[in-house]
């Protein structure tokens, strides 16, 4: 069986950035996203481009069973998945007041949950090869204190942060690593769509990432097994403050809060 890399949330943004990054690599692909279109164009792409295998099958991640369907299609096709990229993830401009429960759960099934249930799944073949590296693509929001926008979205960063060191220390010594990585602001096309592009206009230029750049530092960290990546000097430098100065950084949260406004 040929080696493959699964990436979700893959049609645009941080995500389609990874697939070419590892299609350069020579990694073969299954993309996972809500929007057909786009993934048929992407796949089309690589393929001709990069001269890879690739295939796509479009999901929603806010559907419980899409985790087990991705996994059992990965198995039907015989893709062999060493490389898994949770990448998936959208943000809520609405205030927590104003969302019903039902948005909120979705929210935490996508960006939570999801993750949680594929790299279950994914583990176990892992396991029986001796070799497999997890990236789950997190946000500097994980170290950044409460914030009165974007509710939900530091604490569960945080959540996968702490999952993701959970892995590395009971499956590191088995062969299979976690590398979460952590940009800042992300520019993509999904703030608009997301109702953010207000706030991200107001987002230094000297603070704004370009997507390429977060996915090549991200997979590089992967491939040496880093359990942590946080793209940009800056952004180190202001995750460090957050840690030991959190009482100083608490008076500017709001501009620190949720890098990545997107939902492929």
């Amino acid at each position: 069986m040929s080696k493959y890399a699964l990436i979700t949330g893959a049609s645009a943004g941080i995500g389609k950035e990874i697939a070419e990054v590892l299609a350069e690599k020579k990694y073969n692909l299954v993309l996972t996203a809500r929007r057909e279109d786009r993934l048929i164009d992407l796949i089309s792409e690589l393929k001709q481009k990069y001269d890879i295998s690739a295939d796509y099958i479009t999901s929603d991640l806010a559907d419980r069973n899409a985790p087990q369907t991705l996994y059992d299609f990965c198995k039907s096709k015989n893709y062999d998945v060493e490389v898994l990229i949770n990448n998936a993830g959208y943000g809520i401009a609405d205030q927590f007041h104003e969302t019903s429960v039902e948005v909120e759960e979705k929210f935490i099934a996508v960006l939570g949950t999801s993750v949680i249930t594929l790299t279950k799944l994914f583990i176990g073949d892992m396991l029986k090869r001796g070799t497999g590296q997890i990236m789950i693509v997190s946000s500097v929001a994980a170290f950044a204190p409460p914030s009165t926008i974007q509710v939900l979205y530091g604490p569960i960063k945080t959540f996968m942060n702490r999952f993701s060191d959970a892995i590395n220390v009971n499956y590191k010594h088995k062969g299979i690593s976690s590398t979460a990585l952590c940009p800042g602001y992300t520019v993509t096309e999904f703030h608009t769509a997301s109702g953010t592009q207000e706030q991200m206009d107001k987002v230094p230029g000297f603070l704004k990432l370009d997507a390429r750049r977060v996915a090549r530092e991200g997979i590089d960290a992967m491939l040496q097994r880093k359990s942590l990546c946080i793209p940009g000097k800056r952004y180190r430098f202001l995750v460090f403050m957050m840690n030991y100065f959190s009482f100083l950084i608490r008076l500017g949260s709001n501009a620190l809060t949720g890098g990545r406004y997107k939902r492929n």
